[in-house]
This record gives C-alpha cells, structure tokens and sequence, in this order.
C-alpha cells in the first residue's frame, strides 16, 4: 500500500475536523519517514482534494445512490484521493489510482467499505464523465470547486468575467514572495546569497521584494535561518508601503499575528521608531515575537489585547494597520479549507470588523492615519465597513484604497484603505 496515499487520508480526514491544511499537512510530513516523491504525492493529493472537493462530490454522487454525507468519512475521502488522480494527474494509470484506493480501505478499520469503494471508483471508470459548462452560479460552483454562495458573491460585487478569472485562479498555485530584510542586507545580497543555495528569484516592482522562482523551499535556506527575509505576498508588502511609517513614528497593529505586516514596517522605520503589535492570543503573539527575534528587529514590543475592546493603556499612535479578522476568500488558493465554512460563520464578522476600526480611530493622532485591510473580496467586508466609518466620522478622509485581485495583480485577494484623521 501506498504510504503517500494513507498520510493523504489521514491529513484530510483530520483537515476535515477543522484543524489547518497546511499545518496538518506538515506536522504529518515531518512526522513520516516518506521518499521525496511520496511527500509529493501526498502533498498534491491532499491540496487536489481540498481544491477540486465540490467537483469530486458532483462526479461521485452519480455513482452512489446514498447521499455523500451519509457515507463513512475514510471511504469517501479516499473515493475522493482516487477520483483526483484520475481527473487530473495523468501521469498515474486510472488502475493504480483505484486500486490504491481499495488498499487503503482493506487495512483500514472500514475494511468492509472495500467492495462498495471498489464498485463505485470502477463504475466511474466505466463512465464518461462531465461537468456542467453553463455560466450561472450552480455551474460554475461545480466546475470551479466552490460554493454557490462565494460564487454568487464574486458575481454580485465584480461582475461575470472577473468571478470567473477568480474562481480560475483560486485553482492555481500562489506565488511565493518575500520580503528583504534591509536591516541586514541589502536586496542584491540577498539575491546572491540565495543563488548561491541553488534558489533563484526575480524582482518585483515593489523595491525590496522578491519571488521565488526556483530551488529549495525558501524556508529550509540558511538565508531564512540567519533572518535575512520573511515571506510575504506583494499584496500585503504594497499595502505596508501605502501606510509607509517613518523612524520617528509610534506606530499600533492591532491585530499583526503571525506578523509579516509588523517585520515589514519595522524595515521601512529602519529598525527605529516604536511598534505595537497584538493579537487576541497569547500563542500566535509569541508567533510575532519569535519572527521579530529571527530577523533581529528591535523596534516591535508585543503584546496580547482584544482590538474589540477599548485598551485606556494606549497612547495615540501616528500610524496604525488595521487588518481585521475576515472571511479570507482572497487566500483560498493558499488555504482551500476556508471556502468550505459556511457563510452563517461570517454572521458577525462585520460589526466585529467595525468595531475594531471604530477603536482604532480612537488611538490615533490629529493628522495621523489609519490601513484599514483585508484578504478577502466581500466587499461587505471592505468598501462597504470604510463607506459606513466614513459616515460617522467627518473628521477622517479616505486617501487610497485599492482591491489587489490574483488575476490583475498578480498577488492574493487583498482590499486595502488609507484614513487620515484631518483633526
């Protein structure tokens, strides 16, 4: 049997419990004694999976006279591991793909499933399988792997051809970026010092970011261990440099975990200047403190705070990001379990967004500003809270703000706002 395809199973099976993808995914790697190329394959299957779910479930349930949810969580979801293989990796035999499959259920406690799994996978063999190829919601829903209701509002707030491009591209593999740690090193050095590990880069129109084009995980690199960059996406760096703090600011992140926004602005204030970055708990703020640590930036004081609730120890900041807690439908491409949460998750989000905005403003300076952000593309849950602060608050002026959209820009789904206070 295959040990690629059971530490797929298991890491699926746990993802489905609500626990993170790409955690789950790597506690099990380093965990397994896997071949490079079975790591591969469990990788490829285990993201496949969670990438195209409402596509295997659509194929699969024209095989099963029993609705999905109904049928055993280790039969499906390695029904699933097989029809992935099948529908889009042509480089495994169908056969093997099956047979794998109905492997994993004989040695699994299920053992009894492996005739009804083998009997569906063949009979899917035995088909022609189609997708439906309209353009309303409930078809592309099916072709693109996400539900109705995302579907619906990408249609509603960016019309047809850009939901389309978006669902296209919340298929395909996100970039990695970093950003240079200038405290360190300048951008060329780290660029030779990468290519010296065997990574290659390109420049991106951002002075200070780099894409990863070749080579090792950026991770693993010896530049990584020596804090000479973190990894950011364009998107978020662009947004740090509209906020664009100084050495003589005091600046608040009022919700900065795991902190690639924080490190980047204590580059731009040269290391200099004061920050506060928070989080609502204690583990993900030693996450921040951790990372400032590893790329040797002094200027970042962390703390845990609830940003819902008025903290009377601040004092006024010339400068604060506000990126909030949100839907996260412009990571999903990095993080595919998210679209599967129901919207009802996403009742309150936006009076919580709200609130924390309405508090931010109460820390800021006369003639100071506010980075409202996001990484999601609601625009409930981005134009629409900026449309409503700036009802209530004639004092603040909106100075930019930007939706960053894969297919436009390169980067992941990403809204941002610039607010000055005038007085």
């Amino acid at each position: 049997m295959s040990t690629a395809r059971k530490t797929a199973l298991k890491v699926l099976l746990e993802i489905r419990e609500s626990a993170y993808s790409n955690i789950t995914l790597n506690k099990f790697l380093k965990e397994s004694d896997l071949s490079a190329a079975d790591k591969a394959l469990a990788t490829a299957c285990v993201y496949g999976v969670l990438d195209r779910t409402i596509t295997l479930d659509y194929v699969l349930s024209q095989h099963i006279k029993t609705p999905l949810k109904k049928v055993h969580p280790i039969a499906l979801e390695s029904m699933r591991i097989a029809l992935y293989q099948i529908m889009y990796m042509d480089k495994i035999p169908d056969s093997a793909a099956v047979n794998e499959s109905v492997k994993l259920i004989k040695n699994s406690k299920q053992k009894h499933l492996s005739g009804f799994v083998n009997g569906v996978l063949r009979s899917v063999l035995r088909s022609e399988i189609k997708l439906p190829d309209g353009n309303d919601a409930k078809s592309l829903s099916v072709k693109f792997s996400c539900p109705k209701w995302i579907v619906e509002s990408f249609i509603n707030d960016y019309g047809i051809d850009d939901a389309i491009a978006l669902l296209e591209f919340s298929l395909l593999a996100p970039p990695v970026t970093i950003r240079a740690n200038t405290v360190n090193l300048s951008l060329e050095s780290l660029i030779n010092k990468l290519n010296n590990e065997g990574i290659t880069t390109k420049k991106c129109q951002l002075d200070g970011a780099l894409e990863i084009v070749g080579g090792i995980d950026v991770t693993k690199s010896v530049a990584y261990r020596e804090g000479d960059f973190h990894v950011q996406d364009i998107a978020s760096q662009t947004a740090v440099s509209i906020l664009n703090p100084n050495s003589q600011e005091s600046v608040l992140d009022i919700c900065a975990a795991p902190g690639g926004k924080t490190f980047t602005m204590a580059q731009y204030m040269n290391n200099t200047g004061k920050i506060i970055a928070c989080d609502l708990y204690e583990k993900r703020a030693d996450l921040i403190a951790k990372g400032a640590k590893r790329l040797g930036l002094k200027n970042i004081a962390v703390c845990q705070n609830d940003a819902t609730i008025i903290n009377k120890k601040f004092d006024e900041f010339d400068a604060i990001l506000c990126d909030v807690p949100c839907s996260g439908l412009g990571v999903i491409r990095r993080k595919p379990e998210i679209k599967y949460k129901d919207i009802s998750e996403y009742t309150d989000i936006t009076d919580i967004q709200s609130k924390i905005l309405q508090n931010c403003a109460t820390y800021l300076k006369e003639n100071g500003r506010i980075l409202y952000s996001t990484c999601t593309l609601r625009k409930c849950e981005n134009e629409d809270v900026i449309n409503a602060f700036l009802d209530k608050h004639s004092s603040f002026e909106l100075k930019y703000q930007h939706t960053f959209m894969p297919h436009k820009d390169g980067s992941d789904g990403f809204y941002c706002a610039l607010l000055e206070k005038s007085r």
